[in-house]
């Protein structure tokens, strides 16, 4: 929420001068004529008349002088994060705090084109210690992160005589991340679940012919004591403990600009982000371990050991906090320059604490674009560091309906051909096709294979 007072306050009176309106000007003018022909002609009473006209506009000033320096203003935009094609409120708040009346206030808010037109209010006198409210929408169908603000406010007397335009120094950002949809709970191959019953074992809920004991140690709480054990060994026997064990997934986005062609809402590239997006918070709804890897290397929210993010089957505070990171990040993802995987090959073969090592349990889920020869083979060559794979191929000649650039790539049944021999559960995303049918496709999908239906 942004506040405070009009930026600029403190400009002095020659600011608020030069904010006289065409009849203020001719206001002063006229009563200049009129005192210089009164001193000229003698006149007494034309004099009066004189400086009344180029008295009013600038007791007019002094008045808006002082006013602007007690009008405050508030933003509140609620909610501050929203997918594409949702809408947000902004909420306008001017409060008077001086003790005099205001006159005409004119409100007009910055924002972005992409978000509909600039916003104006006309609020009519402010009464001593008054608020007014308004508020208006916005609304996207493109994702990223848009400023709004500063607010200006322009203020008017009730003859029309000055105007004066200052601006607030607060802005608020709306945040328009990629349209998701919920997906079926499908078991893919090679995965395990979040929380499944190959990595989830808690030994201190087992019963007493599975548990492993272990001697006591200084400092074990004696609630652990397994006292069977203890009278077995003679000595006294407490429960280990294991925590459960969460599954690992990698979500690969390739961005290319040369895998991609088109761009707007519908393009092949703004599909693959969103299909990410999806794939990324079901993930951790269902209690995975989730990192977020692009072609150019790097995973968030970063390096090293904290680029994992857990989410959690009760859907908690810390698969809510993973989320909005993921979702901030591929708010304002773009295409990048890089011409192949090999950044990405590397962070998978190193491992990065999602996928492991050779034979781990990890899922390896990919969107890629446009592949060539060698790239669709280092694609090929990264199901060998995870445990089960899926790809999602997009064409982009489909996508936008133009022939194939001459740099392109293998036809896209090779693409899909290679990708299944290498172990793949590799799936055509054509156009048009809504992600939650073809993610329940790659569920029912056998290893290597595409998904049934002619897709793929």
């Amino acid at each position: 929420m942004g506040a405070g007072a009009p930026r600029g306050a403190g400009g002095g009176l020659r600011t608020s001068l030069s904010g006289l309106t065409t009849r203020g000007r001719s206001f002063v003018a006229a009563g200049v004529a009129a005192a210089v022909c009164a001193y000229v002609l003698g006149q007494g009473e034309l004099l009066r008349v004189g400086l009344l006209l180029a008295a009013l506009p600038l007791i007019c000033v002094l008045a808006l002088h002082r006013t602007r320096h007690r009008v405050t203003g508030s933003r509140r935009l609620t909610p501050t994060r929203v997918a594409a094609g949702g809408e947000a409120r902004v909420r306008l708040r001017m409060d008077n705090t001086s003790r005099v009346p205001t006159g005409l206030l004119m409100l007009q808010d910055r924002v972005p084109y992409v978000l509909g037109p600039r916003p104006r209010f006309v609020l009519d006198r402010v009464e001593p210690g008054g608020r007014r409210e308004v508020s208006y929408r916005v609304r996207s169908d493109l994702r990223g992160r848009y400023p709004l603000g500063p607010l200006q406010l322009r203020l008017s007397d009730p003859f029309g005589l000055v105007e004066l335009t200052r601006s607030f120094s607060a802005f608020d950002t709306l945040t328009v991340i990629p349209r998701t949809e919920p997906l079926a709970a499908v078991r893919l191959t090679g995965e395990s679940s979040g929380y499944g019953d190959g990595s989830r074992r808690s030994l201190a809920l087992a019963g007493d012919d599975d548990v492993i004991p272990r001697g006591y140690r200084r400092g074990d709480d004696l609630r652990r004591v397994h006292w069977r054990s203890t009278a077995r060994y003679g000595e006294l026997m407490v429960r280990r403990e294991e925590q459960p064990q969460r599954s690992k997934a990698t979500v690969l986005l390739d961005t290319r600009q040369l895998a991609f062609e088109g761009a707007g809402p519908d393009s092949a590239f703004e599909w693959a982000v969103s299909a990410a997006a999806s794939t990324l918070l079901h993930l951790l709804e269902q209690g995975f371990s989730v990192r977020l890897l692009t072609d150019t290397g790097d995973s968030v929210p970063g390096e090293g050991g904290g680029n994992i993010f857990s989410g959690s089957s009760a859907g908690g505070q810390e698969s809510a906090v993973a989320a909005g990171l993921m979702m901030d990040t591929l708010a304002v993802v773009g295409h990048s320059d890089g011409a192949g995987l090999s950044r990405a090959y590397d962070a998978i073969r190193s491992g990065g604490g999602a996928l492991g090592g050779a034979g781990s349990d990890g899922l390896l889920i990919g969107f890629f674009g446009d592949l060539d020869d060698v790239q669709t083979e280092l694609a090929a060559k990264m199901r060998q560091r995870a445990g089960g794979a899926v790809a999602f191929v997009l064409d982009s000649a489909t996508w936008s309906g133009w022939p194939a650039r001459d740099s392109v790539p293998l036809p896209l049944e090779e693409r899909l051909r290679r990708l299944r021999d290498a172990g793949w559960t590799a799936l055509a995303a054509p156009p048009g096709v809504a992600f939650g049918e073809l993610w329940r496709q790659a569920g029912n999908a056998p290893l290597g294979m595409g998904a049934s239906g002619g897709w793929g």
